[in-house]
């Protein structure tokens, strides 16, 4: 089963096979139309319908608003995407595209990918930045720039770098500072989103990718001995079972066998200079099993926790461990 509704891509077919590719440089009109993102995002109030059988007569039933709630349909299709509470604030599928045209225009971004997931639930556009790195000199890392928000309560609209590693399109969002989330900017659905504050808030500037390019380079020179390298994949994939009284450490050893063989020569890049041994190949093992290889319903179940859930989270931690190998 598919999440993508739609999508448009500049490039290399994506990662499911599907979508319509664009020639480079195309107006923000021509994505809008082939990312399938061309309509707008309707409310409505909830009604019911009362049973009118007891006692009053009428078998018809009376009709009745809930006016705390709202319904949100796509206005091509009338589908419904979701009820939320009447102080949602709608991001519509065209302000997603748009933050990015004066970024493209006179940015030097270009849009690589965007589209709609879940039937309009959740939609994203990804751009690449024009930054990017050659580790050790052949090891290729872009930069880009990736929006993405949703109307079924899953995300917050959300702003992040990302990077991706050519050889093996792993993805690894470009965290900044301590912690998860440090690269991004997430506007909750309670708040207006202003494009241009949340630009102001990302400080779009070369400073945040060289800080991140700093990070990587030290860690392709960090060699690691094969004793490290377990503990690093322990640490990452060890997580707390049980209840919330007796907590017991619970380590997915399926997994381990998984990134280690990625790690030792079976991942895309795992022999490249920059990897081989190193605390970098140790975080592109991880994140090479998150994007391609972890157990998921489709490989678009697959990306899009990769992007925003459970795989993000475990990225985020091989990072955070990484950087400990490095201070």
């Amino acid at each position: 089963m598919h999440l993508v509704r739609n999508m448009a891509y500049v490039g290399e077919t994506p990662w499911h096979g599907l979508g319509n590719q664009l020639s480079p440089r195309q107006a923000i009109e021509v994505w809008a139309r082939e990312a399938g993102m061309d309509w707008t995002i309707e409310t409505a109030e909830v009604r019911y319908v009362a049973d009118g059988s007891s006692g009053s007569g009428n078998s018809i039933g009376s009709i009745h608003a809930f006016p705390e709630q709202r319904v949100l349909y796509r206005s091509d299709t009338k589908e419904p995407l979701s009820v939320v509470s009447s102080r949602y604030q709608v991001v519509q599928p065209r302000e997603i595209l748009e933050f990015y045209r004066d970024l493209t225009e006179v940015g030097g971004f270009e849009l690589e990918t965007a589209g709609v997931l879940k039937d309009g639930k959740k939609l994203w556009a990804l751009a690449r930045t024009g930054q990017g790195v050659a580790l050790k000199g052949k090891d290729q890392v872009n930069g880009y720039l990736l929006l993405a928000t949703a109307c079924d309560g899953t995300l917050a609209t959300t702003a992040q770098f990302t990077s991706v590693r050519v050889v093996c399109n792993n993805t690894l969002q470009i965290a900044l500072g301590d912690g998860a989330g440090a690269g991004a900017v997430k506007v909750p659905h309670r708040s207006q989103f202003d494009a241009r504050a949340v630009k102001r808030q990302l400080g779009i500037a070369v400073s945040s990718w060289d800080a991140f390019m700093v990070r990587m380079k030290a860690l392709s020179e960090r060699k690691v001995s094969d004793t490290s390298a377990d503990a690093f994949f322990r640490r990452v994939l060890t997580y707390t079972a049980g209840g919330p009284n007796m907590p017991a450490p619970a380590t997915n050893d399926s997994a381990i066998k998984a990134v280690q063989a990625l790690y030792t020569g079976r991942g895309k890049g795992a022999t490249l200079p920059s990897a081989a041994g190193t605390a970098w190949g140790l975080v592109n093992s991880i994140t090479e099993f998150v994007d391609h290889q972890r157990r998921a319903r489709s490989d678009d179940h697959r990306r899009d926790a990769a992007w925003f859930g459970a795989g993000a989270t475990l990225k985020q931690r091989a990072w955070d461990e990484a950087m400990k190998l490095v201070a």
